[in-house]
């Protein structure tokens, strides 16, 4: 039998990527405070997602190794197993208590609670039948790849909308009234930075009997009161947005994830998320860490909330003095668009060379013609680093305007 080799396939597509430059590798950074080494250089982070500068704090260290010296590094086991922990219990009772809903549950990142989460609110109890879909799930066109990844594996219907198009998350609902339905979107796009229209979608799903999910990974401790994310900056409630996703990984600055909603819905998601039930619990010093963060997420005493807004403000203002194609966004995430994915690419190194670290984003991640440099701030970056940056932003050669999104 001549059967195809999968191992070839898949070398042939990884040359390809390469030969479209579009190929990524990872390099190693090494923290040092706000930057990062990297071959031997100290450049600023410019990059990554630590927003208001907690990944390093005090607080967090201190729990971590507090708690890593009474139990141990690992928990050995799955939550449904022994692996649950009281510093466990403790912090889905806090991330309830601070989103607004009954109950929330803990998943070691954001890509597993989508898929778990998928998985159970799609496929559950279905019954659809060969060829038929287990349900329907309506999703923005820019949304994290975990979420469309989820509703594929979950065997539902997949239906894109135009981005943050509330209408036309409508008419893909009203194509398919007869299945069951959820419409999921970012809360903060992470590439685009800008901030779904929560209410609208919310009324749609209202009016035609869909679940809402939100992900929000990039709006939770950066917007809202008490840094409760997008949801709460809209003014939405637990009966609006059933579903919440958050990550614990960005403004929290540790690791994992929660899904919090009612306690009913939340059970049905612990019984079904296969990525829940059948992986290891997140370290308890991880979980004693991500408490500390919260604490200081909430109460925020230091005002990093209040820094973070105003070196956004600062940012886009120098970018607009100095006439910078940003893409509209008052969030951390500030994408300056480049075209092709060559531009970004040289773009970053020319930065690199600076003293900055700024990542090239480029396709799959984001549309064709829509390569960007991502550029995040963050409350720890000071107004002298913020202007130097802009001073390299501006030095480098301009994008033709046909080729920015």
């Amino acid at each position: 039998m001549n059967r195809p080799d999968l191992l070839a396939r898949l070398e042939s597509a990884r040359a390809a990527r390469e030969q479209a430059g579009l190929l990524r590798r990872a390099r190693v950074c090494d923290a040092l405070g706000a930057r990062r080494i990297v071959r031997g250089r100290a450049l600023v982070d410019f990059c990554g997602n630590d927003y208001l500068g907690l990944a390093g704090h005090r607080d967090l260290v201190a729990a971590l190794s507090r708690t890593a010296a009474a139990e141990g590094v690992g928990t050995g086991a799955a939550h449904l197993v022994s692996g649950h922990r009281g510093e466990h219990a403790a912090l889905e009772e806090e991330l309830a208590e601070w989103t607004g809903r009954e109950r929330a549950l803990l998943f070691s990142t954001g890509v597993m609670a989508n898929l778990g989460a998928m998985q159970a609110l799609l496929a559950a109890g279905a019954r659809p039948g060969p060829g038929r879909a287990s349900a329907l799930c309506v999703q923005d066109r820019l949304n994290h790849a975990s979420l469309i990844d989820g509703a594929q594996l979950a065997g539902a219907e997949l239906r894109r909308y135009p981005h943050a198009d509330a209408e036309g998350a409508a008419r893909q609902l009203d194509a398919r009234p007869e299945l069951p339905a959820m419409v999921a979107t970012d809360g903060v796009f992470s590439m685009d930075g800008d901030v779904a229209p929560l209410p609208a979608l919310a009324a749609v799903c209202r009016a035609r009997g869909a679940l809402f999910y939100v992900d929000d990974a990039h709006g939770l401790g950066v917007l809202g009161a008490q840094g409760a994310g997008s949801v709460s900056a809209a003014g939405l409630s637990a009966a609006d947005v059933p579903v919440l996703m958050g990550t614990l990984g960005k403004a929290l600055g540790c690791a994992g994830a929660f899904l919090a909603g009612d306690a009913a819905v939340i059970e049905g998601i612990a019984q079904f998320a296969r990525t829940y039930v059948y992986t290891t619990a997140m370290p308890a010093a991880l979980a004693a860490a991500t408490r500390a963060a919260l604490r200081l997420v909430r109460f925020d005493r230091e005002g990093r909330r209040e820094k973070l807004a105003a070196n956004i403000a600062r940012f886009r203002t120098g970018a607009a003095h100095l006439g910078l194609p940003l893409m509209p966004s008052a969030t951390p995430i500030q994408p300056m668009p480049m075209g092709t994915a060559a531009a970004a690419v040289s773009a970053a190194a020319a930065l690199e060379d600076a003293g900055f670290l700024v990542v090239a984003i480029r396709p799959p991640t984001v549309p064709q013609g829509g390569a960007r440099l991502r550029i995040t701030l963050s409350a720890q970056h000071t107004p002298a680093r913020i202007d130097a940056l802009l001073d390299a932003l501006a030095r480098l050669p301009r994008p033709a305007e046909s080729a920015v999104v």
